[in-house]
């Protein structure tokens, strides 16, 4: 089978799995940034002034974009691949002459676009609440990408060791949300103590905002990616948690 005729054939399948049921993918993350700057935008934004020289309602908007983007990306492609597994679909992939780069690549990108479609619905609600100061957009931009990336990989690798439907909401329930809440969405990382601002640097940078060297956010999350790819790649030539 011609590798990119097998891509294609993934992607696709993946985009219209999550578009075929939009009221489920697309319209909760509207829903739900609308209540944060309605709470924490407007309510709380004008008791509590600038951070770092924007407007509080404007210094949220990254951080909830990219929260948004990092927790369906990485939803898409947990519970796909999971599926995939529970229901024996995969045999029909692993019997196909498909290469694991090909399978892996068709569902990570599936969860980047996932991912890109969200941010892009995300945004145009933000924009209802406030005018963002675009700054930077290509930085902005590739660190959505990247992101998309990184996370989309960690829930292909969540679903290649779950054993249950259970297993696939540990990791977002004990570790995507306490990391979303402590990574400067809502404030800025100096505000924290010294332990806590070491575990919290990070900001995408769309408003010209950051707490770390964006040459070191880039090279962390690149190295997150690779690591994460190899792994993945690993995992499918050995067959683990998908022969047994």
């Amino acid at each position: 089978m011609n590798n990119s005729i097998a891509f294609k054939t993934l992607l696709f399948k993946e985009i219209r799995r999550f578009m075929r049921i939009w009221p489920q993918t697309l319209l909760p993350p509207a829903i739900t940034t609308a209540l944060y700057f309605l709470i924490f935008g407007k309510l709380m934004g004008d008791r509590i002034g600038t951070v770092n020289g924007a407007s509080y309602m404007e210094y949220i908007v990254p951080g909830i974009i990219l929260m948004s983007v990092i927790s369906h990306s990485y939803s898409n492609v947990v519970s796909s691949f999971y599926s995939t597994k529970f229901q024996h679909h995969i045999e029909e992939l692993l019997v196909a002459p498909v290469s694991n780069s090909v399978i892996l690549a068709g569902y990570i990108g599936g969860g980047i676009v996932r991912g890109l479609v969200v941010g892009v619905v995300v945004t145009a609600i933000s924009m209802l609440f406030t005018l963002i100061p675009f700054q930077h957009i290509g930085i902005a931009v590739a660190i959505v990408l990247l992101t998309a990336c990184l996370f989309s990989l960690a829930g292909f690798i969540n679903a290649v060791f779950a054993d249950s439907f259970d297993d696939i909401s540990l990791i977002p329930n004990f570790i995507l949300t306490p990391l979303s809440y402590l990574g400067g969405v809502f404030y800025s990382v100096a505000m924290l103590p010294p332990i806590w601002q070491t575990l919290s640097l990070g900001n995408p940078g769309l408003i010209g905002v950051t707490d770390i060297d964006i040459r070191i956010a880039f090279a962390m999350t690149i190295g997150f990616i690779v690591v994460l790819t190899l792994l993945s790649l690993y995992c499918l030539h050995k067959g683990i948690g998908i022969k047994n």
